[in-house]
């Protein structure tokens, strides 16, 4: 799937076009789920990523998060609760990863600890993931089921 490019401009007019109000006049921002699933690049050259909380479903588990951190009680409790109804809202999604960013030397040291190596994310992968962990719908569909094999055996203490 091509990214799409998007001036500030036209993202603005598609919002306000979809019935969306700008954040000068709504305290509270919205954004049109095609613009936050489809991911686009604004006029500047910065690629803002989709933020697909199925995929980032998907990867919670994969990629070992799940062994630290839990949602809605499925997972590790060695780390903070990522159960959407802990978020704030709204939350801007480089404020989650800069927050990630100051816990990165201890979340390194858990997985290496944990799962033998750090975990390897995608710019792509971390909105996918920070996309799950604030969408309550999606979480309510997450489950043992979800969990790989490798990463159920982390869980259960077994190598």
């Amino acid at each position: 799937m091509q990214k799409k490019s998007w001036t500030i401009a036209a993202v603005a007019a598609g919002i306000a076009g979809i019935g969306a109000v700008s954040a000068i006049a709504q305290e509270t921002p919205q954004v049109s789920e095609p613009l936050s699933r489809s991911g686009f690049v604004l006029e500047n050259g910065l690629a803002i990523p989709a933020f697909d909380p199925v995929k980032g479903r998907k990867l919670f588990a994969a990629k070992g998060c799940v062994v630290c951190h839990n949602i809605n009680g499925i997972g590790g409790e060695d780390a903070p609760d990522l159960s959407a109804g802990h978020m704030e809202r709204p939350m801007n999604a480089f404020d989650f990863a800069a927050k990630m960013w100051r816990g990165a030397p201890a979340m390194i040291a858990m997985q290496e600890d944990e799962l033998g190596e750090q975990i390897e994310l995608t710019g792509d992968d971390l909105a996918a993931i920070i996309a799950f962990v604030h969408d309550e719908k999606e979480q309510a569909k997450f489950s043992q089921a979800d969990i790989p094999e490798n990463i159920k055996a982390i869980l259960e203490g077994g190598d």
